[in-house]
Order: C-alpha cells, then structure tokens, then sequence
C-alpha cells in the first residue's frame, strides 16, 4: 500500500469551497424559476405572491451570499496559511542541503 502524502498545516479546502458554491447556487437559479412565483395569490399585506416572493428572494439570497462571504473567507485564510508553510518549508530544506544557505 502507498504511504499517504504528507498532509501541510491546514489540510485541503475543497470542500469549504464546494459549500461557497452550493450556498451561492440558489440564489441565482431561484429567480430564473419563473413559474414557481408566476401567480397572485396568495397576498402578503396587499401585495400579490409575485412581488413579495420577489423581495424575499433578495433577503434570502442576501443571507446565502453572506454566509458564503465568511465561509470563502475562512477558506482563503486556510489556503493562505498552507501555501505560507509550504514556501517556509521550502525555504528550510533549501538551509539545510549544505552550507550557511546563502
């Protein structure tokens, strides 16, 4: 069996990243969903179904593009650090090959 590669500070962020896209997904395929609010009733303080469904679309989406925003934010951070401790890694092995490193 293979050895397992060695894993850096931080690990992978592929699947902070496939959350940045799911929670983003709805909010742009929702509105091109005509049919499912294309209709009056039922009435929200006066306003028909099409409009307040509308404007809660916008809350909602607003809401998953926030999330999304601290998930991706939290990801890059990770991704960061990693791409950090690998240069200074590298940075190491390079010292320690022979000589004073300079």
């Amino acid at each position: 069996m293979a050895d397992a590669p060695d894993r850096q500070p931080g690990g992978s962020t592929r699947g902070h990243w496939a959350l940045v896209y799911l929670l983003l997904a709805p909010a742009l395929v929702v509105p091109l969903l005509v049919p499912i609010y294309d209709r009056t009733d039922p009435e929200l303080f006066g306003f028909p179904f099409f409009f307040w469904f509308q404007f809660a679309l916008i809350l909602g989406a607003a809401a998953l593009t926030i999330t999304a925003y601290a998930v991706a934010s939290r990801a890059d951070a990770q991704d960061r650090a990693t791409r950090r401790a690998r240069r200074d890694a590298g940075r190491d092995a390079g010292r320690g090959a022979g000589g004073s490193g300079r």
